[in-house]
């Protein structure tokens, strides 16, 4: 798509056409445009919200996940806390623990008694 393109599908997304939107989601998930999906989503689109949670999980991108969680995205918070669970990363899941996240704290936990078990 050439810029002009781009400039004009994004004018009619901004002018409320939801065919537009459904495209500006689409291309952007393509071309893995965080910023994009970021700037939808904002906007209010469930679809680049959740597509931007996807980009940001396949990017193991945890700055990208705990700026939504702490938005208030159930899927990056759940997300968050399974891949601060692979990664064995005791203080993300504190400070998710520590905020309220239930799962995270019982996966904070397991780790915790699996460490006790292994001394």
């Amino acid at each position: 798509m050439s810029d002009p393109d781009l400039v004009d599908l994004r004018k009619r997304a901004g002018n409320g056409d939801r065919d537009a939107v459904d495209q500006l989601v689409e291309l952007a998930t393509e071309r893995g445009d965080l910023a994009e999906l970021r700037q939808l989503a904002e906007n209010g689109n469930a679809d680049a919200a959740a597509q931007l949670v996807e980009l940001a999980t396949e990017r193991g991108d945890t700055a990208e996940l705990r700026r939504l969680a702490d938005q208030g995205d159930r899927d990056a918070a759940d997300q968050l806390v399974e891949l601060a669970a692979e990664r064995a990363d005791v203080g993300e899941l504190r400070r998710l623990a520590d905020g309220g996240n239930r799962d995270a704290a019982d996966v904070l936990a397991e780790l915790t008694e699996e460490q006790d078990e292994g001394e």
